[in-house]
Parts: structure tokens; sequence; C-alpha cells
């Protein structure tokens, strides 16, 4: 479902702050300013059949984001067949038309054959790569069409082109499906980890996966950038139990010296005792998920001493995350009574109930 956006502007004011904790925001680096992020979901925000403006997980969408006060931007990198990593959130890629529709999975195809599909980068062959297809959750294919776009990219490319300043939050993307010997998955680990190390420079780099012996193994092959394990926190059942609970993603992380926890947003609001046993374990939490295109989801998180929040509608929510922070003319944390921060909880059950 689609999510308006309400700024947090249109809450009123009042004289006290019930303090939920008194636990302090941490920083993604290893630097330590204590801001709250607010991370690009694929950029300047995921496409969806109803919302296609920029791209995904392209330059134009990186440098989009970029253009707002935001730390990070997060995207999806896998590895093709010649051991080249590319930005690309699906597993499979689609081509052809609705009534014709031909498929391949990312990692089966070579550099050539992946940037081969949609815009190409010059300008006689903008119009002759192969036509984009996509699949939705419930099976439907549709043209991937969006408004402004631009050529499928590799992590090299966006380590040069994307503006220095911007943080990059890399997602291991790994087919749920599939099983991975251990030494396929460490093959594609110091591929992506070759790129880093060479490109990287001082930008800013944190990994994350869902996949939880990748998150595992990723911190056993570099100390350098903070591991976070991604996980939706119970809301789906899957075979690996380490991907059931938050309190089995803090056993991961705790074991093997991960950074922190990425989780569905709504798995949180629904188990809010679970933010102060992460704390606990002197891990930093992030969230994604469509609650937190909502301002006021995303300030009751800041509130619960959530560190970050990915999101899609990254100019809205930056502005929002602004204002009740106190910057550019905002007047800064807003107080709320119990009546009102109980209609706050009230809307973000009716919320996570959708």
């Amino acid at each position: 479902m689609a999510l308006k956006a309400v700024p947090i502007i249109e809450i009123p004011t009042i004289d006290q702050v019930p303090e939920l904790h008194s636990l302090s925001v941490s920083s993604l680096c290893t630097a330590k300013p204590a801001r709250f992020a607010v991370i690009g979901h694929r950029g300047n925000g995921m496409n969806s059949i109803s919302s296609a403006i920029v791209r995904e997980n392209s330059i134009l969408s990186f440098n989009s984001a970029a253009r707002f006060p935001i730390p990070y931007i997060e995207f999806d990198v896998q590895v093709t067949r010649d051991g080249v990593p590319i930005i690309f959130h699906d597993d499979f890629i689609l081509s052809g038309n609705v009534d014709a529709v031909f498929e391949h999975r990312v990692t089966d195809l070579s550099l050539e054959e992946f940037l081969s599909y949609g815009s190409q980068r010059k300008p006689e062959q903008i119009r002759s790569g192969k036509p984009l297809l996509r699949r939705s959750a419930d099976g439907m294919v549709f043209d991937w069409v969006v408004e402004a776009d631009d050529p499928l990219c590799t992590l090299e490319e966006a380590f040069r082109q994307v503006d220095p300043r911007l943080g990059f939050n890399i997602e291991l993307k790994f087919d749920d499906n599939l099983h991975y010997p251990e030494e396929d998955l460490i093959n594609t680990l110091q591929i992506v980890l070759r790129s880093v190390s060479v490109n990287a420079g001082a930008r800013p780099v944190i990994f994350s996966s869902f996949q939880p012996d990748a998150a595992r193994l990723i911190r056993r092959l570099e100390r350098n950038y903070p591991v976070f394990f991604l996980t939706d926190g119970g809301l789906k059942i899957h075979g690996d139990e380490r991907r059931n609970s938050l309190e089995a993603a803090v056993k991961l992380c705790v074991e093997n010296g991960l950074e922190g926890i990425v989780s569905e947003v709504r798995a949180v609001l629904r188990n809010p005792a679970e933010v102060a046993g992460i704390k606990e374990a002197n891990l930093r939490l992030l969230t994604y998920g469509g609650l937190n295109n909502t301002a006021e989801v995303v300030y009751m998180q800041q509130m619960m001493g959530i560190d970050g929040v990915i999101v899609d509608r990254v100019k809205e929510v930056s502005e929002a995350v602004l204002r009740f922070s106190g910057e550019e003319g905002g007047e800064g944390r807003p107080n709320f009574s119990e009546a009102q921060l109980s209609c706050i909880r009230k809307l973000v059950a009716e919320l996570v109930r959708q």
C-alpha cells in the first residue's frame, strides 16, 4: 500500500516530554557523531508499479539522493558470472514483453550481457538496450518504465561517479531460495571486498545482508567496515532459524562480532522491548520498510533510540528529521503530552496492522 508522508510539524507541541529511555544515538561509522541517520533506499527510492520517477539503483538515483541531507544510500550488489560486482536488486532480470517474458538469473550473466539491458551509455545506443520488465510480489509482469532513466551500473562506477560525501550501505544480495556452499560465499565476498578496497578511498562504507553466513563471513574476511545483519524480525518464517526473530539476530551479531541489525520496522514496532536488548548488546539498530515513509513513525523511532531509517521518500523524510531535530530553523525535539503520545502510538499500531 502507499503511505502518505505526513510532516511532523502538523503535530502540535506541548510542555513536557515523556522520556522513553536515555540511550544516545550512535553513528554508523567508526567516528562518533550522534546524528539520527536517514538513508536513501536504492538511492532516491525504490521503483514500484505506482511510483517510478528515477531508475532505482542507478548513478542518477544515487546522485539525486545526494542533494538531500543524508549520510548514506543503500543499494544491492551481486556478482556477475565473470566476477564483476554490479548493482541490481532482483535475483532475475526480465526482458521481452508482457506476452513473451524472458528471464535470466543475474549472477548467470556476464557483465556485457547484464549491461545490455535497459538504457545504454552511448547516445547513439540509448534506445537499443533490451527492454526491462519486472515481476511484482503477486506475480504480475509489467513494463519497467521510469520518468528519468539511467543505465545499469557496476559497483566501481558507483564509487567513481557518485558524490564522494555520500556513504554506501552495500547490501550483499543472495537468493533466499538457493543454498550457497561456504566456498562460493567466500569467493563472492572477496570479489566485492577487492572492489571496495581499490575504490572506496575515504568514503564511509557499511555492509549488510539477509544471508546469515554472508554476514558472518564478511566480518571474518575484513575488519575495516561495519557489518549489519538484515532481518524481517519474524514477519516471515524461514528455514534458517537465525532469520526468524530479533532475538536470533542479536545472537548472530554478538557471536560473530557484527556491529548492528537492520530490521523491518514493523517487527520493531510490534516488539519495542527488543530495542533495549539490542542496545544492551552494544549493537546499532536501523530499520527499513514502507512505514518509514511516514514522518510520525520515523520520529517515534528516534524517541525509541533507533539509530536510523532506510526510506524511499528521501526528500520528505530528511526534511522532517531536520525540523524535529532543531536544524535549519526547526524548533528542536517536539514535546508530546501523554495523550498526544498515545495518539501517535495508535497511529503506528494502525499502520503496522496494514
